[in-house]
């Protein structure tokens, strides 16, 4: 993988799981849609996408930095 593909892909994933997790458009967009049935499961696949993409995230800034300080 290359050096910043981790952050590339980390920071954006991050964002949007923040958004589907902590505020309700997500529940708004499949409600509007009639799938609003779909919601009650959301958590148990957004906090674990979330927790890994958060996690690509920090390795990738490790990484860059650790590098950098070489």
């Amino acid at each position: 993988m290359k050096k910043n593909n981790l952050i590339r892909i980390g920071l954006p994933a991050s964002i949007v799981f923040a958004v589907c997790c902590f505020t309700p458009a997500l529940v708004w967009i499949l409600a509007a849609a009639g799938l609003s049935s779909w919601a009650a499961g959301l958590d148990w696949v957004l906090l674990p996408l979330l927790a890994a993409s958060l996690t690509m995230l920090l390795i990738g800034l490790y990484r860059q930095r650790r590098a950098a300080a070489k």
